[in-house]
């Protein structure tokens, strides 16, 4: 059997701050299966973020152990997508050439980079844009240029840090119906840092809640919601939604009492 794409086992993380030890992560476990999309929601400043750096390398783990595919690995794994909240596209390359750049990094030969990346922004909504530069671009349109250019190098695991934090609401459903379908088609594993418990729902099949520093696990939902979950207004529709919702929000509110 397949060791499952990631897996934290007590991982804690501390900074130094002028001699002053400030732990930020306690002693954390978590397991993202193969397909599996989770989301994290917890209090601002728990250690979110500093979480995902220690997932991918840019910061060692005080303690503990992140296996990828079943090995430990030193510095930052193969195969893994990550994308924050900004979009960080490079102004003086158009959509089409941010969305390149992964490839041209990793060798790929110029014609089938831009053939992938073509394709991949044609499949995220991007059609007749690729020579638009991103001061020319949507706030909206920006970030699915951002997410062709992580998907385009096909991640099996990618982790999100609130990248949709910053978008209308519209914006927001239309991206995240693009990512969930490319993500469940494509059998990857998500990971998704989210402060919106209504998007953290909705896209996931299981919800972690996180404590205060040093953070921990309060709490775990497996989110049941149907088969079908690409249309994230349907899902925010169903039956059940609002009840994970209210008591997810429910834990975070102990949490920030």
């Amino acid at each position: 059997m397949a060791e499952p794409p990631l897996v934290v086992e007590h991982v804690a993380k501390s900074y130094d701050l002028g001699g002053q030890i400030v732990p930020v992560i306690g002693d954390l476990s978590l397991t993202l299966n193969e397909g599996q999309i989770i989301s994290i929601v917890g209090p601002s400043g728990c250690g979110k973020t500093t979480l995902l750096n220690t997932l991918c390398g840019l910061l060692a783990p005080d303690s503990g152990h992140i296996r990828w595919h079943g090995r430990e690995v030193s510095g930052q794994p193969q195969n893994v997508g990550y994308m924050l909240q900004k979009d960080l596209l490079l102004p003086w390359r158009t959509a089409l050439g941010n969305t390149m750049l992964g490839l041209e990094i990793r060798g790929v030969a110029w014609a089938e980079a831009e053939d992938r990346s073509r394709a991949m922004l044609d499949q995220l909504g991007l059609h007749g844009f690729a020579e638009h530069y991103p001061s020319t671009l949507s706030g909206g349109m920006r970030q699915r240029v951002a997410l062709a250019r992580t998907l385009v190098n096909e991640p099996d695991v990618m982790l999100l840090d609130e990248p949709f934090a910053a978008l209308d609401f519209q914006s927001k459903l239309l991206i995240e119906n693009d990512t969930v379908g490319l993500v469940r088609r494509g059998r990857r594993s998500l990971l998704l840092i989210t402060h919106d418990i209504e998007e953290a729902v909705s896209l996931a099949d299981r919800v972690i809640v996180l404590s205060k520093r040093p953070t921990r696990v309060k709490a775990v939902y497996d989110i049941e919601l149907g088969s079908e979950r690409s249309d994230m207004m349907a899902v925010r529709d169903s039956r059940d939604f609002s009840q994970y919702v209210r008591r997810i929000w429910a834990d975070l509110d102990v949490v920030l009492q």
